[in-house]
């Protein structure tokens, strides 16, 4: 049987967060240390360990199938590789940033200067929707360190928490794009291998909703109960079940956790008591 071939970083933040979603998805992989592929127990699946940069063109040989990748590395070299499924982890952006000394009144100030950047393609192809021509300096790895050698005069590299930027007194200045983790696709994956795919995909959606939502159950007077379900958005409709004590029923239903706290909000005012709030590992629906 064919094995789907999957590509995920060597290291790094990025690859402990994707080993961490194949095992929450049912993928066992025995992965020996400095091992540049490991086979997975149960599931027809073959995992290779890569540099980041390297995955799209893996992808466009037909190398691997398919890869866990920033969205910020797939802009920037993987024209034509397809994305399966936006993965919700390893956030990030794409800034330019200049030193704190400079005054910076907007993407003119840039005109005819020099930025340092490991995203060549981003940054021209940004540039020039905005009608601004500068010279761009290929650096790859430390990047932030240019403005201080007098390399350039302003950066472009992916930031999360913009701590780096800040110990080398830089200042973001311009959001080129946000990145998070992405599933991408072989152009030229096969039927066979896509049907694999498929199965994983599936179970990859179902851990997602689960992390988006939390399990919530509550007790509430009878005569309260059809207030409480209108507030409720649930999946189909909300569980009620009667509770030992005559007049009051438990309530089980699931809430988005980015409207969590405003649906908790207005079910206390409505009447709702002992409420229980449980993370969601699957949701499959």
């Amino acid at each position: 049987m064919s094995k789907l071939r999957i590509a995920v970083q060597k290291a790094g933040r990025l690859h402990d967060e994707s080993m961490e979603l194949l095992k929450s998805i049912g993928i066992s992989i025995d992965n020996g240390k400095d091992q540049l592929k490991a086979l997975a127990k149960n599931f027809p699946v073959e995992v290779f360990y890569l540099r980041n940069g390297d995955i799209p063109q893996y992808l466009k040989d037909g190398v691997v199938d398919v890869a866990i990748i920033g969205e910020n590395v797939l802009i920037e070299k993987g024209e034509g590789i397809g994305i399966a499924e936006k993965l919700g982890f390893s956030s990030c952006r794409v800034c330019i940033a200049v030193p704190k000394t400079m005054k910076y009144n907007g993407l003119t100030d840039l005109e005819g200067k020099r930025i340092a950047t490991s995203y060549p393609n981003t940054v021209q192809k940004y540039l020039d929707s905005k009608g601004i021509s500068a010279n761009i300096h290929i650096i790859n790895g430390s990047v932030e360190i240019a403005p201080n050698i007098g390399l350039a005069e302003a950066i472009c590299d992916i930031v999360s928490s913009g701590s780096t930027l800040f110990k080398n007194n830089l200042k973001e200045v311009e959001t080129l794009l946000k990145s998070e983790a992405v599933l991408a696709v072989s152009p030229v994956l096969t039927k066979e291998k896509q049907a694999i795919l498929d199965k994983i995909q599936f179970r990859i959606q179902s851990v997602l909703k689960g992390r988006e939502s939390k399990y919530v159950l509550l007790n509430a007077p009878n005569d309260k109960v059809q207030d409480i379900i209108n507030v409720l958005p649930g999946m189909k409709s909300p569980t009620v079940l009667p509770l030992a004590e005559e007049g009051w029923s438990s309530v089980h239903s699931v809430i988005s956790k980015n409207e969590f706290w405003d649906v908790i909000d207005e079910l206390k005012a409505k009447g709702a008591q002992g409420i229980l709030v449980c993370p969601i590992e699957k949701m499959v629906l």
